[in-house]
């Protein structure tokens, strides 16, 4: 079963982190020092914010659950005929996975993905500025 996720830049981690713990009646399941994660089920949602991306909606996406899953959504994107940035296998928001990158008509960036593992470290996402560039 898909997940949606949703990425914001915060300025203040902590304050954010008290205010979206309110919001969902949930901890996050992750905390570093700059980054905070709930995967809820209710509504059905990997949330995460950080100090690290710009402040606001920084990007949407869809989680999957496994390869069969991540083919298929791959695959929808390849139909919608936007510019695609493929990363096999790639380290963001301390977790190891499998993603697709594409903007929407208006610029707003969509990322399609797999979780495979943790990562100690951060990582980096593609440069934005190319797929909105293409909208």
């Amino acid at each position: 079963m898909k997940r949606l996720h949703v990425h914001v830049g915060v300025a203040d981690l902590e304050h954010s982190i008290g205010f979206y713990s309110t919001l969902f009646a949930a901890e996050p399941t992750v905390v570093k020092p700059d980054y905070a994660k709930w995967m809820l089920d209710d509504p059905r949602v990997n949330f995460a914010i950080s100090q690290r991306a710009s402040r606001g909606v920084e990007h949407l996406g869809i989680q999957v659950e496994d390869e069969v899953e991540l083919a298929e959504v791959f695959a929808r994107l390849q139909e919608a005929e936007r510019p695609v940035i493929e990363e096999q296998e790639t380290t963001c928001c301390y977790a190891r996975s499998r993603k697709q990158w594409v903007a929407d008509p208006q610029g707003v960036v969509w990322e399609t993905f797999l979780t495979i593992g943790d990562s100690v470290d951060y990582g980096a996402g593609p440069a934005f500025a190319e797929l909105r560039h293409e909208a």
